[in-house]
């Protein structure tokens, strides 16, 4: 019997959980406090973690984790990463045995440059490339990085959960409403996340066929945002590429 829980830490990231009531695989456990006494509360082990990228909201806890439990640490290829036990690129897999899972390894750039994804078991561990209906600031990659990994990511199966870093769908609704405002699943969705956050119940996972449905990154071959995009451009047909761009610099902007 598996179960995947979201424990929060810091003031808004998720570590992400499995655990079969004996083994626990974690991750980017930024932060080793919450992990360590969720594993103590439950009698869990923990054998592996998965880190999508190098910042140390993600990272912060690896050494002492390892110490700790000896656990295998799968990572991509950055010399920041601390205590890796396997490195990996996109098109590896990841097999675990307790708890029995599978993952395959997505290269998702664009956030940053060693960014990776996990798929398996129907959810998506997508860091931060994307949010609750939003995407990570392009902070070493390019829009057409971006762009490409988004397209690796709209690939998979609508019913797929959507498991962020991050709690920041509601900032992000906000953003949306002001390219996308007229987009009914957009606003069903504020009422229900809202409710959600009201209740202090997390807003994640979300599926992929909501973020298509409402998150505007993800929204980028569509032609409303195509539209969004021309006028924030002040030029007729953008490239989807560009229309990314232009809606991460608009959301920059929003941000300040």
């Amino acid at each position: 019997m598996l179960t995947l829980i979201p424990l929060p830490a810091f003031e808004d990231n998720y570590i992400w959980v499995w655990h079969d009531e004996r083994h626990a695989v974690a991750v980017d456990p930024g932060d080793p406090a919450p992990l360590i006494a969720f594993l103590d509360a439950h009698g869990l082990t923990l054998t592996a973690i998965l880190i999508t990228h190098h910042h140390r909201d993600h990272t912060g806890g690896n050494v002492r984790l390892r110490q700790r439990y000896d656990c295998i640490i799968y990572a991509p290829d950055n010399p920041r990463i601390p205590a890796v036990s396997r490195v990996l690129r996109g098109g590896d897999s990841v097999d675990i045995d307790g708890p029995a899972l599978h993952f395959d390894v997505l290269a998702t750039p664009g956030h940053t440059l060693d960014h990776i994804s996990y798929v398996g078991h129907g959810s998506l561990f997508c860091g931060d490339t994307v949010f609750g209906c939003g995407s990570g600031k392009l902070f070493e990659g390019t829009p057409a990085m971006m762009a490409a990994s988004l397209d690796a990511i709209l690939a998979l199966p609508d019913a797929t959960r959507v498991c962020c870093a991050h709690e920041y769908t509601l900032s992000n609704i906000d953003f949306a409403k002001t390219i996308d405002g007229g987009n009914r699943a957009l606003l069903e969705r504020e009422r229900t996340d809202r409710a959600s956050r009201a209740r202090n119940a997390p807003t994640l996972p979300s599926t992929l066929g909501l973020e298509k449905a409402t998150n505007p990154f993800l929204r980028f071959h569509e032609p409303a945002m195509t539209a969004f995009a021309s006028r924030f451009l002040n030029r007729p047909n953008p490239a989807p590429d560009e229309v990314l761009g232009a809606i991460r610099a608009a959301k920059d902007a929003w941000d300040g």
